[in-house]
């Protein structure tokens, strides 16, 4: 029999710590007796741990509040400039890196083209090392305060050292992403799945916060979703669930860039779409293409609202979510015009009851929703840190 492990006053005290920071960072500005009441820690617990919190400077006093009666309390938040985070979207059309503070403010972004069908793994590797380069010179941030680099991509992440990537619609097999960046950046890597990294910003700032059972769907050029069960990202048995976009939406379908046919992607992918309508365009064109499509009232924008309705019905017929969240660029397109629309489509393919207690929303982040969820990989690491210090130049993937 395993003989369980023992808990040292040690273990403890980080664990406190860690409660406590989490709570903090999602609470906003909070009183030590709002803290008390936030994480069931007991006063004199909170006390200790924020004064140890505050001698470090992971966390500053943010102004008084009354008290019922006595004095002022002392407002706490975590220190926004403790340290920093680099979130890096690897898309269809792009290789965006960009730096945030621990208030998750853009300070600095840098942006590469990706051509259509062209994501050689040295291209892409090389592109990501040189925007982490360049949105710390651009910022002017110290290297010693950067948590780390989190980066988002399409495709299978498998867990590990070497963040292995399968990415079919890529041409990527068996690449080991983690072991090759890791050996031109010092900072600590978090890689996962585009589609997973959104969900998580959508989880924590967007349009996902507050519920427990969502799915966060991605629709750009190529198709994903984020599954979110009981409050935590369902992953699956080799992470890769969510590979929403292959599933079969018309058996003996079209052709679909993963190599399979009838995929969901080759109904609703911006590519595909465009495709569908005869219009040729580059990576450059292919967003502005793609926008005046969706107002143009082609029939081609009405059947992939049809097969877009059809495909988040499956998700609620499958997953029973609260809350469905329509992001990335595409997306976002198609529902500022036609959410009415992709609503009724998605009522007339589902089961009544598991759509009458699911609501489907637009994303609140914007387009540059992934990168920003690739920092939070960094900032999750930093809140569940149990050390004194955070900020370590030991690099990891993860």
């Amino acid at each position: 029999m395993v003989r369980p492990e023992r808990r040292t006053v040690r273990d403890l005290r980080r664990g406190n710590r860690a409660v406590l920071l989490r709570a903090l960072y999602f609470a906003g500005p909070t009183s030590r007796h709002e803290l008390t009441a936030l994480t069931g820690l007991s006063a004199a617990t909170v006390s200790n741990v924020t004064g140890d919190l505050l001698a470090d400077n992971i966390i500053v006093e943010a102004g008084l509040v009354d008290s019922d009666g006595g004095r002022p309390r002392v407002l706490l938040r975590v220190n926004p400039t403790y340290g920093f985070a680099i979130g890096v979207d690897v898309g269809e059309t792009h290789v965006r890196v960009e730096l945030f503070d621990l208030d998750m403010n853009e300070l600095a972004k840098s942006e590469f083209a990706l051509r259509p069908g062209a994501h050689e793994v040295d291209v892409v590797v090389r592109h990501v090392l040189s925007g982490i380069d360049a949105v710390v010179a651009d910022s002017g941030v110290a290297p010693s305060k950067v948590l780390g680099v989190g980066v988002g991509v399409p495709g299978i992440v498998e867990r590990g050292p070497e963040a292995m990537i399968h990415a079919q619609t890529f041409g990527w097999d068996s690449v080991p992403l983690g072991t090759l960046l890791r050996a031109g950046t010092p900072f600590p890597l978090h890689i996962d799945n585009g589609a997973k990294t959104m969900g998580q910003a959508e989880m924590w700032f967007g349009a996902g916060r507050g519920s427990q059972h969502a799915v966060i769907a991605l629709i750009g050029s190529g198709v994903g979703a984020s599954i979110i069960a009981d409050g935590m990202t369902y992953r699956g048995a080799n992470s890769s669930a969510g590979e929403w976009g292959h599933t079969k939406i018309a058996i003996g379908g079209r052709d679909c860039r993963c190599g399979g046919r009838g995929c969901l992607e080759a109904y609703i992918g911006a590519e595909a779409v465009l495709e569908r309508a005869g219009i040729d365009v580059d990576t450059s064109t292919e967003q502005a293409a793609f926008a005046e499509l969706v107002t143009s009232g082609s029939p081609v924008v009405d059947e992939t609202v049809e097969y877009l309705g059809a495909g988040l019905a499956n998700l609620i017929n499958l997953f029973n979510p609260e809350r469905i969240v329509v992001g990335g660029w595409a997306g976002l397109l198609l529902g500022q015009h036609l959410l009415t629309t992709i609503k009724q489509k998605a009522a007339e393919n589902c089961l009544t009851q598991p759509y009458s207690t699911a609501s489907i929303v637009l994303g609140r982040l914007g387009p540059d929703a992934v990168a920003l969820g690739a920092a939070t990989l960094v900032v999750d690491e930093f809140l569940l840190s149990t050390t004194s210090s955070s900020v370590s130049r030991e690099p990891a993937v993860s």
